[in-house]
């Protein structure tokens, strides 16, 4: 089975040639050009392998091509104001923006607006998704990066204002970029800010790891799949790679160049705004506002390929090509329904789309009973806590307390289980 085919996603400002244009990796041959309108930086996204959404530079609607018809603008996505940055879910079910200080978090599948978060105090500049779409992290000019658990976003019971689950305020300057690496949960997370250092994080516990501090501000940054090796983009035109196999690599350093993987890439002429890694470790992408993206071979530290722009380049990443991408009567298998601009589209008198099918975990009714999932916490806590005395007592009372809580989990596990089957024979219902 042959490697699948690895593309370069790239936009730029400038609005003369294109929106944004995908590039075939190695050979550099233009594949597709999508037109219509310019990107802002952290704005362009795949979703879910059908789409491209890129927001508008300094207008408030989002751009929508199918990701096989290039010509054709399929529809715009009109939001509340300008957004600052964007994100898709990895599996094609929610899409994030950030529209000034505030997240707009939206479930494609029905186009509703689930909520909208407002704990950053400033501008939102970038948002990122975990591997598996558990998590999402924001960064903002307030000098914030907050880490969110996705599930707790989007329960639905409004009585409940969701937070962050962690809280990482050890920027002094606005974060400019963020990058999340694999192992969803486990994953490690890096910040880069004007403040001239790029933090690396451990998502499970919340811990700084790693503190790299540079000369100049940093303005992108990213990870090599095996997390080798930490990619800087500089605001004066360098890329600094950052070695995290050294022998003395101590929490808080200094940068500078040497003969143990920290090195330095020479090539663009002003700040680098984005990076990207391909999926071997070996080619290193950039995006410059020198209105150029540069393919360099990692090891030798040498640009291969310069692909010129009309205008300073806003995004730029390397992708799988997605299987329909170059199949020009491919259609998405789901088309895109209207996105509302409110949390109540009903009331707005937006209407609300009907004939799908949603389904999320959370209370769907009203009321003080209890919801599945909270029922399912507290049994949990009470098994756990079945050899505590004070709680169950001794002999007899315990054996019988265990029985009946083995019973309940048997139930529980029938009614998922019969939610499941009644779930799958509604989706998989011939229309």
């Amino acid at each position: 089975m042959s490697a699948p085919m690895e593309v370069v996603v790239c936009a730029d400002s400038a609005e003369q040639l294109w929106n944004c244009a995908v590039f075939e990796l190695h050979s550099g041959t233009n594949l597709l050009s999508y037109r219509g309108g310019n990107t802002s930086a952290r704005s362009l996204a795949v979703l879910n392998g059908e789409y491209i959404l890129g927001a508008q530079l300094g207008k408030n609607f989002i751009n929508v091509w199918e990701i096989q018809r290039k010509d054709q603008l399929q529809q715009k996505i009109v939001c509340p104001g300008v957004v600052t940055c964007l994100a898709a879910s990895p599996n094609g079910l929610f899409l994030l923006a950030g529209i000034a200080e505030a997240i707009y978090v939206w479930e494609v599948s029905t186009g509703n607006l689930l909520v909208i978060l407002t704990r950053h105090y400033q501008d939102l500049t970038c948002l990122r998704f975990t591997d598996d779409s558990s998590h999402f992290i924001s960064g903002g000019k307030d000098n914030l990066a907050l880490v969110w658990n996705l599930a707790s976003v989007v329960q639905l019971d409004s009585s409940r204002t969701p937070e962050p689950r962690h809280i990482w305020t050890q920027h002094s300057l606005p974060i400019t970029d963020i990058h999340c690496g694999l192992m969803g949960p486990q994953a490690r997370v890096a910040t880069a800010s004007l403040d001239q250092t790029v933090k690396l994080w451990e998502i499970s516990s919340g811990e700084m790891l790693l503190s790299v501090l540079f000369d100049v501000g940093i303005m992108s940054v990213t990870l090599d799949p095996c997390e080798y090796s930490l990619f800087c983009g500089g605001s004066d035109g360098n890329i600094f790679q950052v070695s995290l196999c050294s022998t003395n690599l101590s929490r808080d350093k200094t940068f500078q160049s040497d003969n143990e993987g920290n090195q330095v890439f020479k090539g663009h002429r002003t700040l680098v705004t984005c990076l990207s890694v391909s999926m071997d470790g070996t080619l290193l992408l950039s995006g410059s506002h020198d209105e150029t993206a540069r393919l360099w071979d990692v090891q030798s530290k040498q640009s291969i390929r310069c692909i010129n722009h009309k205008g300073p380049v806003t995004n730029a990443f390397i992708i799988p090509a997605p299987a329909n991408m170059l199949l020009p009567d491919s259609h998405p298998a789901v088309p895109l329904p209207r996105f509302s601009r409110h949390l109540n589209p009903s009331e707005q008198g937006e209407g609300v789309e009907t004939g799908g099918v949603c389904l999320r975990l959370g209370p769907n009714m009203q009321g003080s009973e209890e919801t599945y999932l909270e029922k399912a916490e507290k049994l949990y806590s009470l098994m756990c806590a079945v050899t505590d005395k004070s709680v169950f007592g001794d002999g007899e009372n315990t054996k019988v307390r265990v029985a009946e809580l083995e019973e309940e989990v048997k139930t529980l596990k029938k009614i998922n289980k019969d939610l499941y089957d009644f779930s799958t024979q509604l989706l998989t219902k011939p229309s």
